[in-house]
């Protein structure tokens, strides 16, 4: 099976860090924390293998009783428009009702909009800055 849930600290875990780091925080110059990345022992790691090379990823976090957030979700260049990240939200969703969650949310670029609107997702919230480029408040109720 090509996805799987990774260990945090894991050899995977590395790989994921790097997959994010390339696709989401270098081309805006950002790094991640040690505190970012201590923070993530709580998450729901999330990869997607193609012969055991890592092509894509995400991180679910709990908000709170009934609510999950994805984050961090990528996928390397070359390989978008493949279904690679349609699958990932898949298993991401299910695995979100096995463990009893009622509603997914995130914060989305303002670039992924209708990647996720496709998928059933409705923006809740006006534009907002975060790690220096618009995004938008988005969420499905699983």
């Amino acid at each position: 099976m090509p996805l799987q849930i990774i260990d945090h600290g894991s050899i995977q875990h590395r790989q994921m860090v790097e997959l994010r780091f390339q696709m989401l925080r270098k081309p805006l110059e950002l790094t991640f924390s040690k505190e970012d990345l201590e923070a993530e022992k709580k998450d729901i790691l999330i990869g997607f293998f193609d012969d055991g090379s890592l092509e894509g990823c995400c991180i679910l976090t709990k908000t709170d009783e009934k609510t999950v957030q994805l984050r961090q979700m990528a996928v390397l260049s070359g390989l978008q428009g493949k279904g690679i990240g349609r699958v990932l939200m898949s298993f991401a969703e299910n695995l979100s009702r096995d463990r009893g969650y009622k509603r997914l949310t995130m914060h989305a670029r303002e670039t992924a909009l209708g990647f996720y609107e496709k998928l059933g997702y409705t923006v809740s919230g006006p534009a907002f800055l975060e790690v220096t480029i618009p995004h938008y408040e988005m969420e499905k109720e699983l």
